[in-house]
C-alpha cells in the first residue's frame, strides 16, 4: 500500500471522527486496523517506513479527535445569564436554605473578640484590604530607608498600593477622625481595629500570607501602661474563660515608645497547668510623632496602642494544627464548626 492510500484512509477517519457520537471509536474501525495488517505482505526493507507512516497518521487524527471532544464538551455547556436569577423564558430558580452554609470560624471568633472590646468601652472600625505607603509606614514614624521597614515585607500593586502587612495603617486616620472627643471632659479615643493583613510569607503550618489581626488604641490625658496592661488582661481572660498570669518583655515598634511583648501563661485549653508562657501581642505607649501626624498634642494627650493575631488566638482555642486550613475552603474543615 502506498502513501496516496494511507492519506486517503486518513481522510475517510478523519470524516468519521467528525459525525462518530464518540471520535475515539474511529481506531477501533475495520478500516483503521486494516493498515496493521497490511505490514506483514511487504518486503521487510519497507516495512519499517510504512509502519512510521501510519503512526504518524495516528498522532495527526488523535489530535483531531481530542479538539473534536473539547469543542463538543464547550458547546454542551449553556451560556451564562448575567440577569440571574431571573432571566427571558426562565424560571426562578428554588432558593437555598440557610443551612446549607454556616459562618466561617474565622468570622465567628472575630465577631466574639469585637463583642468582649464593646463590652469594655471600645467601638470596633473594620480595617481596609488596600492602602498607602503613608499609612503603612510614614504615619506610624516609619521614615524612607528605616531599616524596620524590612520587617514588613508585603505586597504592592503595579500603582504602588499595598495590601496592609499590620491593621496599624489604620491608626492615622482612627486618631484624627475621633480627635474632637478629646476635647469634652474626661474625652477619650477608644478603638479596636479587626482586619485582615498580608504579608509575603512562605507558607507552612504555622504561617500563612494572609490572616487576621486585631489592633486597639486607647488616648486620653491619663493613658498609663498599666491601664493598657489590665485591658489585655482582661480581654484574654475573658476568650478563654479562666484566670490568667500576664508578663511583658521588651520589644521594638517604631510607633510606640516603650514597646513590649505582652505574654500570657499557657491557658488550660492547651493543657497548661501554669508552666509555659505564650507571646500573643506586641504593644506599648503610641510614640509622641504618631500623635503629632494625627494632630494631637503630645505634651497633653497620652496613648496606648496593642496588636496581634486573631488566627493563632483561634487555633489555641480549638486545639487546632494547620493554619493553611482557614484559607484552604476544605468543606470537612469547616463543618467542624
Amino acid at each position: 500500500m502506498d502513501k496516496s492510500k494511507i492519506d486517503a484512509v486518513e481522510q475517510q477517519l478523519l470524516a468519521a471522527a467528525r459525525t462518530a457520537e464518540d471520535p475515539r471509536s474511529i481506531f477501533r474501525l475495520a478500516i483503521f486496523r486494516s493498515l496493521a495488517a497490511e505490514i506483514g505482505k511487504l518486503p521487510a526493507s519497507e516495512r519499517p517506513a510504512f509502519g512510521q507512516e501510519i503512526n504518524m497518521m495516528k498522532e495527526r487524527l488523535m489530535h483531531h479527535v481530542e479538539s473534536f471532544i473539547v469543542a463538543r464538551e464547550a458547546a454542551a455547556v449553556g451560556p451564562i445569564d448575567i440577569t440571574a436569577p431571573v432571566g427571558i423564558n426562565q424560571t426562578l430558580p428554588k432558593p437555598l436554605t440557610a443551612d446549607h452554609g454556616s459562618k466561617h470560624p474565622l468570622m465567628t471568633e472575630l465577631d466574639a473578640i469585637s463583642e468582649i472590646y464593646r463590652n469594655m468601652g471600645f467601638d470596633v472600625i473594620e480595617s481596609r484590604n488596600l492602602d498607602d505607603d503613608f499609612h503603612m509606614f510614614t504615619s506610624l514614624n516609619f521614615p524612607d530607608g528605616h531599616p524596620a521597614r524590612d520587617g514588613y515585607d508585603s505586597f504592592r500593586t503595579t500603582d504602588d498600593f499595598i495590601p496592609p502587612a499590620h491593621t496599624s495603617t489604620m491608626q492615622n486616620r482612627i486618631l484624627k477622625a475621633n480627635a474632637h472627643k478629646l476635647e469634652a471632659e474626661n474625652g477619650q479615643i477608644a478603638v479596636v481595629i479587626p482586619g485582615r493583613v498580608f504579608r509575603n510569607e512562605d507558607i507552612d503550618a504555622t504561617h500563612e500570607h494572609t490572616f487576621y489581626q486585631c489592633e486597639g488604641i486607647f488616648v486620653s490625658r491619663d493613658a498609663t501602661l498599666g491601664q493598657l496592661l489590665g485591658v489585655l488582661q482582661k480581654f484574654f481572660e475573658s476568650y478563654y474563660g479562666q484566670h490568667l498570669r500576664i508578663k511583658t518583655q521588651p520589644g521594638y515598634f517604631p510607633f510606640t515608645e516603650p514597646s513590649l511583648e505582652f505574654l500570657i501563661e499557657k491557658p488550660a485549653v492547651l493543657g497548661g497547668k501554669g508552666d509555659g508562657w505564650l507571646e500573643l501581642a506586641g504593644c506599648g505607649m503610641i510614640h509622641p510623632r504618631v500623635l503629632e501626624m494625627a494632630g494631637i498634642d503630645p505634651q497633653v494627650y497620652k496613648g496606648f496602642a496593642w496588636g496581634g493575631g486573631i488566627d493563632r488566638l483561634v487555633i489555641m482555642k480549638y486545639a487546632l494544627t494547620d493554619i493553611r486550613n482557614f484559607e484552604s475552603g476544605k468543606l470537612s474543615f469547616l463543618k467542624e464548626f
